[in-house]
């Protein structure tokens, strides 16, 4: 697993946000400031990291994000439709190009029926919202730098893939 610090993922991310004018807010359930943290220990980070959301209450995924109370009622936090919903109502409250969200059973219990380990991550874009599924083995900690990882790595993913679409047209 790569650091998430400065020389890993997220530095990646803040340099591709940077070269191609994107802002960057972060919504974090398990996770709890983790993505937010490593963007912002990133030189350079205040050019594109709008802010962050750390939404582990249910309640305040509703208010703040915008999550549908009746989809959270029905599946859980932890589920694709509310990562999707959390990354879509951080690009809204923060007036961001990208919304990076994380949601999931961290442990030592399993949450609503979730295995621990399993970790919802989403990015909300002009472009869509891409939504990814993870089962990560390990600790609550190991659990909870995995879905950091992979929120970094999606985030990256995303900007890649944006600046490929823009290298093809020009």
């Amino acid at each position: 697993m790569e650091s998430p610090g400065p020389a890993g993922p997220a530095a990646e991310v803040i340099r591709l946000a940077t070269a191609s004018h994107l802002t960057i807010a972060t919504a974090e359930s398990l996770t709890a400031g983790m993505v937010s943290a490593a963007l912002g220990s990133v030189p350079g980070a205040s050019a594109v990291l709008q802010g962050g959301a750390v939404t582990y209450q249910n309640q305040i995924k509703v208010d703040v994000l915008g999550v549908d109370p009746a989809g959270i009622a029905a599946t859980g936090a932890v589920d694709a439709v509310v990562a999707r919903q959390m990354a879509e109502g951080a690009r809204r409250v923060f007036d961001a190009d990208l919304g990076v969200s994380t949601t999931g059973a961290a442990g030592p219990e399993p949450h609503a029926g979730k295995a621990v380990g399993t970790v919802f991550v989403a990015v909300a874009s002009p472009g869509g919202t891409r939504v990814k599924e993870y089962l990560f083995d390990g600790d609550r900690e190991s659990v909870r730098r995995h879905a950091c990882s992979a929120a970094l790595d999606l985030l990256r993913t995303v900007l890649r893939d944006r600046d490929a679409g823009n290298k093809s047209q020009d």
